[in-house]
């Protein structure tokens, strides 16, 4: 399924640019692009969005004061040339806050936030029934590239960097081990040591010492075993 994004600045330019990165991503629907905040309130009171990329400093209506009759909160990015509106962005749970000009990598960091574990339906081919597979975006290099949860086998930690080992292969993401600890589903990842997290439907065996996945033995780190005793009991 499709992100419904909507684009409100009142500069073109800003738009255009913005409109452009929306483009570039397959699973992002740009609905509309508005420069006029008043009229896009009444468009996005009528049709709901998942994304709300918005300007704060416009005339007649700022972003914040669009926000708060809209009815609905879609997840907004704000998009702004000054820095001193970032603390008040907060009140609204911004997924984002973008300074101008927004470059594609900076754009592809903030949608990625968004992208993380959705849902989405593909064909089963045994069956006429669609089931949902859930997968998450990571940044490669210069491209936002989709992992099913149930290809990962582990993901190996480096400081700001971990290696997502998958059934096709291994990429790096610049992110670091702990913020993936915290988003990743605990029913199907477990943490076993500080640089590894496992999947736990990938796991042929295990020791007092290591979780053998694929044939490779994943050591287990002696602060961990507490809780890898307290989860593979309630398996």
């Amino acid at each position: 399924m499709a992100i419904r994004c909507f684009v409100l600045d009142d500069e073109p330019l800003a738009t255009a640019l913005l409109a452009s990165h929306i483009g570039r991503l397959p699973d992002m629907d740009l609905i509309g692009v508005s420069h006029n905040p008043t009229q896009a309130l009444k468009i996005l009171q009528q049709n709901q969005v998942d994304v709300l990329f918005l300007d704060i400093q416009m005339p007649r209506l700022t972003g914040f004061e669009l926000l708060r009759p809209l009815g609905y909160r879609p997840k907004v990015i704000f998009t702004t040339a000054f820095r001193e509106y970032a603390l008040d962005s907060y009140e609204f749970d911004a997924v984002d806050f973008l300074i101008k000009p927004i470059s594609f990598e900076r754009f592809l960091h903030s949608v990625g936030k968004i992208y993380r574990f959705l849902p989405t339906s593909e064909p089963d081919p045994s069956h006429s029934l669609k089931t949902g597979k859930a997968y998450q975006y990571f940044k490669v290099n210069k491209e936002m590239v989709k992992i099913f949860l149930e290809d990962i086998l582990w993901i190996e930690g480096m400081k700001d960097y971990v290696k997502i080992h998958t059934l096709s292969g291994t990429l790096v993401s610049y992110l670091r081990i702990s913020y993936l600890e915290e988003k990743l589903p605990s029913e199907q990842f477990l943490r076993i040591h500080k640089s590894f997290i496992v999947s736990l439907d990938h796991v042929q065996a295990v020791s007092a010492t290591y979780f053998r996945i694929h044939g490779i033995e994943l050591p287990i780190g002696r602060s961990y075993k507490a809780i890898i005793e307290e989860v593979l009991q309630r398996k």
